[in-house]
């Protein structure tokens, strides 16, 4: 148990996405005392052997959850909210919770990346007005949006293909959206593959035309601004939502610890 000596230096970490654990190693190297939430035990496993407090694994239900979680690990001086930026509801159950905590709350943000040659749809509604009559779009996005988006391209006249992981939750959701079994490939990205392998080859194997993917920054977008550049093809973002209103949020490293040393 911490004392309240190092209660001033205890952050909370809830991280969805590839930068958790070099946020825990650069918190760590500047005496920072971390506990990390993530949803799932493979992502746990990217947490081996880095100096944590901590670790919980498993979805925080609602604002509940969270008050829960915050009360059964606490104090902390910082809540940090490195979730996915499109985890939208889950940063905001964090804001109401923390709110009715005191509990001090920054959100690491992804940089947003330059568009180049893409362009942003809001939404499945935006996407179904896009003039892709014949055109063959592989939905790379999360599973969570991939039922409404592959209506939407059917909607605007495109031939929709996707890919899923090969976990329980990535296939109901690709199952749900009705794709043609040979419209759909699941995946199991391998330890050590050169990152974009796969992708590259579904979009030769389906002759795509069109790639849809998340406006979510980091890598991942990265990688298809550059594999539709050299497929010469056309990407569509969706667009990231925006923090709630009112959330102080950071996009580097740097930024973050200079916040967190702010009384």
């Amino acid at each position: 148990m911490q004392g309240p000596a190092n209660d001033q230096r205890r952050v909370f970490l809830l991280a969805g996405t590839g930068e958790g654990p070099r946020l825990v190693q650069e918190l760590s190297r500047h005496n920072w005392h971390v506990s990390v939430s993530v949803v799932t035990a493979g992502a746990a496993k990217a947490y081996a052997g880095l100096p944590l407090e901590q670790i919980s694994i498993g979805a925080l239900q609602g604002i509940g959850g969270i008050t829960a979680a915050l009360l059964r690990a606490g104090p902390f001086r910082w809540v940090v909210d490195a979730t996915h930026p499109f985890a939208a509801q889950v940063s905001h159950d964090l804001v109401m919770a923390c709110a009715d905590l005191g509990q001090p709350l920054l959100r690491y943000e992804r940089r947003l990346e330059p568009l180049g040659g893409a362009f942003l749809v809001a939404d499945a509604k935006a996407l179904a007005a896009q003039p892709l009559q014949g055109q063959r779009l592989l939905l790379a996005i999360g599973g969570r949006h991939l039922p409404a988006m592959a209506a939407a391209a059917c909607r605007a006249g495109a031939i929709p293909y996707g890919r899923a992981l090969s976990s329980p939750d990535g296939l109901r959701a690709a199952l749900k959206a009705g794709l043609p079994p040979d419209h759909l490939a699941v995946v199991r990205p391998l330890h050590g593959e050169v990152p974009g392998a796969i992708e590259r080859a579904l979009c030769r194997r389906w002759d795509i035309g069109v790639v849809l993917c998340r406006q979510s920054g980091g890598v991942t977008e990265q990688l298809w601004h550059q594999l539709t550049k050299d497929l010469e093809l056309s990407l569509v973002l969706l667009r990231r939502p925006s923090p709630p209103n009112g959330m102080a949020c950071v996009e580097d490293v740097s930024s973050l610890l200079d916040w967190l040393e702010c009384d």
